[in-house]
């Protein structure tokens, strides 16, 4: 497993990417579904999948904190601006 939990619960990522955690979240919500895992399993699995999916959300909210809009100002000169929600 690639993820330990933190003493405030947090996932870490241990270097791995947005995408390779989404890809597992996935591949975790296919084998529950699935209903062919034993109780145990399943249950290691959904908590596997609760942190992986708060560092998902944690991942995509630092993103969109990061994105900017890029804008001219009254002489034309380009300026980088907050994303406006």
């Amino acid at each position: 497993m690639t993820r330990k939990s933190t003493k405030s619960g947090k996932a870490e990522s241990n270097g791995q990417s947005f995408e390779a955690s989404l890809k597992r979240l996935e591949s975790i919500v296919e084998s529950l579904e699935s209903g062919d895992v034993p109780l145990d399993q399943a249950m290691e699995l959904y908590e596997e999948g609760v942190l992986l999916s708060k560092f998902c959300g944690e991942k995509l909210r630092a993103t969109e904190l990061r994105l900017k809009k890029l804008g001219k100002d009254a002489e034309g000169n380009f300026e980088v601006e907050d994303l406006e929600s």
